[in-house]
């Protein structure tokens, strides 16, 4: 079968490897979309993504696709069941685990990131981590349901009160996403901050009440001029210093700055205590996707969310390696991989 290998920094080969057998408790799966993550521009660039990643491993954590085998203790599904796929494996064993914060395991499987995951053929997979899905939804969409239940994860450490004004900073998949999900917490008034036009444009069809292009705009002045003098979240999803530093900024007071954009490991940001004390601003990072997988899924299915408009383009799994490899590429919007 057709799988991405990670090699080493700006080295992954789309290469022939065997087809997984299943184990007694894992599920098969033909793998119909699989979403290229910041997590896997991250690996690429050689950075760390929330874990190491061996040499040899098959990337992909965003998948969804048809069971096409299962083992001998599998109960959950069936053969010609779709699902989508929690990439994070717990052992339910560690202090972390029993302790109810899982998603710090000390011994954690990550599918697509320590272990062979879903930019293949074919994906084995345990049988705990799938999810079915329901018709009314396509497998792109079902792929989007790890992004999304990070999101949801994030978004529930916002603490985001109806009426609230909420600032998205970064218009990708991730703050679009995070738009929607700041809606239906209640936000009264959003604002997107997005140097590129059209997904400005996405934002607003998504509900944004005011958008702003930080390199033509000073955004203090816009959001001062449209009356606005208290910012109560504002969520970071660029993952660069400036931004972070530029939510500390926007940030009201008795507010809440998330940072969840994935930096580079060794990036640091300057800030100034005395402004986080004068505004006693509350700082805050989301780690994956602890227990949202199944919240997720329900909110694509019901169509409460839209996971459809931040996809830029499809793309076979031969353009892999050359869509990672173009930055500019990159940055256009959500690429889904597909077989």
């Amino acid at each position: 079968m057709k799988a991405a290998v990670f090699y080493q920094k700006g080295d992954l080969r789309v290469e022939d490897i065997g087809v997984p057998v299943v184990g007694a408790d894992e599920v098969l799966i033909k793998v119909r979309a699989c979403g290229i993550c910041g997590t896997d521009m991250h690996i690429f660039d050689g950075d760390e993504g929330a874990a190491p990643t061996p040499v040899g491993t098959v990337l992909g954590h965003e998948f969804a696709g048809e069971v096409v085998a299962i083992g001998d203790r599998v109960r959950a599904v069936r053969v010609g069941d779709r699902v989508c796929v929690d990439p994070n494996k717990l052992c339910n064993e560690c202090d972390y685990c029993r302790g109810g914060v899982g998603h710090f395991c000390e011994h954690m499987i990550g599918i697509g990131t320590t272990v062979h995951g879903g930019f293949a053929e074919y994906c084995a997979v345990p049988q705990s981590q799938v999810y079915k899905f329901n018709g009314k939804i396509d497998y792109a969409q079902a792929a989007m349901t790890e992004p999304v239940a990070c999101c949801l994860h994030g978004i529930d450490m916002c603490d985001i009160e109806a009426g609230a004004t909420v600032a998205v900073i970064g218009g990708g998949m991730i703050g679009l996403l995070m738009l929607q999900l700041a809606k239906l917490k209640g936000a009264a008034t959003l604002i997107m901050i997005e140097p590129i036009e059209a997904k400005r444009e996405y934002a607003k069809k998504l509900g944004a009440d005011i958008v702003i292009d930080p390199f033509k705009e000073n955004a203090e002045e816009v959001i001062a001029n449209a009356g606005i003098t208290r910012i109560h979240t504002v969520i970071e999803c660029v993952g660069r210093t400036s931004t972070v530093a530029q939510a500390i900024s926007l940030a009201g007071k008795k507010s809440t700055v998330m940072m969840f954009g994935l930096t580079r490991p060794n990036d640091e940001v300057s800030i100034k205590p005395f402004e986080i004390f004068k505004k006693e601003i509350t700082l805050r990072a989301s780690f994956i996707n602890p227990y949202t997988q199944k919240r997720a899924l329900s909110l694509i299915e019901s169509g409460k969310i839209d996971v459809s408009s931040m996809i830029y383009k499809t793309a076979p799994v031969d353009e892999l390696p050359a869509i990672l490899a173009d930055k500019q590429a990159r940055a256009e919007g959500k690429y889904i991989i597909t077989f």
